[in-house]
């Protein structure tokens, strides 16, 4: 498996499919997320498994324990690689989500969701009253999924060195907000390149419109994986 995991924010499965068949980008890892999950369900992932794609189911559960714990049990027969929860819901949830996914018996990885790269220090401190620095507030929760039984986090690459030092190498750090150099940042504050990436350590890349919107879609997604293999 290579480490740059398209991510499919397309409304239908029909458009997905499309997006991969027609650009030749079967069997590259992909990320599903709420908008095409909670439209086409289950449905969409026995699709992806038939490309042989690789998969990071993105649903950042953050509900009661026993609510996340139910929900792990049925993701986990779905066999994916990834999966994810919010580290704000606390530890027992995540150590909660980690029981529901190891009764699957599968070896699906349990990520924590610190900070959404769309959030920044100003607005951490200002909209969700959190002390100290963004960077401190991600460590703290990456160290407490940890603690409670997750694989890793999704955090941004600016905060995966400091994850590593705290937390060891072992410990996964999955980037999202990956952009080629000139590529508009959109919705999302705290953004690199895949050589920043590899730089501070990340370990997988998710990479969205960057690839989806390129004129070629096909040589953005090599040169990207080119730029991180450096």
């Amino acid at each position: 498996m290579n480490k740059l995991f398209l991510a499919l924010d397309f409304p239908t499965w029909a458009e997905a499919e499309q997006f991969l068949r027609k650009h030749e980008l079967e069997k590259i890892p992909v990320k599903v997320g709420m908008e095409l999950y909670y439209r086409e369900g289950p449905m969409i992932i026995e699709k992806l498994k038939e490309m042989d794609c690789p998969i990071f189911l993105d649903l950042k559960l953050y509900d009661i324990p026993t609510t996340v714990y139910r929900a792990m049990k049925n993701i986990a027969r779905l066999g994916v690689d990834f999966v994810n929860v919010h580290a704000l819901g606390g530890g027992e949830m995540i150590a909660r989500a980690k029981e529901g996914l190891s009764s699957g018996g599968m070896d699906t990885k349990l990520l924590a969701v610190t900070l959404l790269t769309s959030m920044d220090e100003e607005r951490m401190t200002r909209e969700l009253n959190m002390k100290g620095s963004l960077a401190e507030n991600v460590v703290h929760l990456a160290c407490l999924a940890q603690k409670n039984g997750a694989d890793g986090v999704v955090c941004s690459v600016h905060e995966a060195e400091q994850i590593k030092k705290a937390c060891g190498e072992s410990f996964l750090t999955v980037t999202p907000g990956i952009r080629s150099e000139k590529s508009a940042t959109h919705d999302q504050k705290r953004i690199a390149t895949p050589a920043i990436a590899k730089e501070k350590g990340a370990d997988i890349l998710v990479v969205g419109r960057t690839i989806t919107e390129a004129e070629n879609p096909k040589q953005m997604y090599e040169t990207m994986i080119k730029e991180w293999e450096l």
